[in-house]
């Protein structure tokens, strides 16, 4: 099982790629954290469903196939980590590679929240996109060290 951090946005600051890169340095070989960056549209003159609209041909042309797509939104699912890790072990006895969607500065075209078998939030909080890629990658790893009863996750 792979896990793909697709995600709006390719030029993040250097604290968003260290702190994502701890993390997914942190997983294990079997279950690797992969990211897909998607170069954001820009601006300009274009109103925010233009600039979704392009970013979700992008978003769609940069989806792995056959995978379970969780999109990352603030309206979504909010799990505990322990709910998160018990999810983790479905996905995982179901053998889908799973890709997580994470939206620019605009958010994410309704047809990909749509087209995503669920959606999964952080937190009811709005933040930075940048943000969310680390705190993605560090609650999959804390999930995976519950599944893995790692000293990492304490109660």
């Amino acid at each position: 099982m792979k896990l793909y951090i697709l995600a709006v946005g390719n030029k993040m600051p250097d604290w968003v790629v260290a702190g994502f890169m701890e993390y997914t340095q942190r997983m294990p070989r079997e279950i690797p954290i992969h990211l897909i960056e998607i170069k954001p549209d820009k601006r300009g003159s274009k109103q925010n469903e233009q600039l979704l609209l392009a970013e979700r041909e992008r978003i769609q042309a940069a989806l792995p196939s056959a995978c379970y797509i969780v999109v990352m939104d603030e309206r979504g699912k909010q799990f505990t980590t322990i709910q998160l890790a018990e999810t983790l072990i479905d996905w995982m006895r179901n053998g889908r590679d799973v890709v997580f969607v994470i939206g620019g500065a605009d958010g994410l075209h309704r047809d990909i929240k749509i087209m995503a078998n669920e959606m999964l939030a952080l937190s009811r909080l709005t933040f930075p996109h940048g943000l969310v890629r680390v705190l993605l990658a560090e609650q999959l790893y804390r999930a995976l060290s519950i599944i893995r009863q790692h000293p990492y996750h304490r109660v």
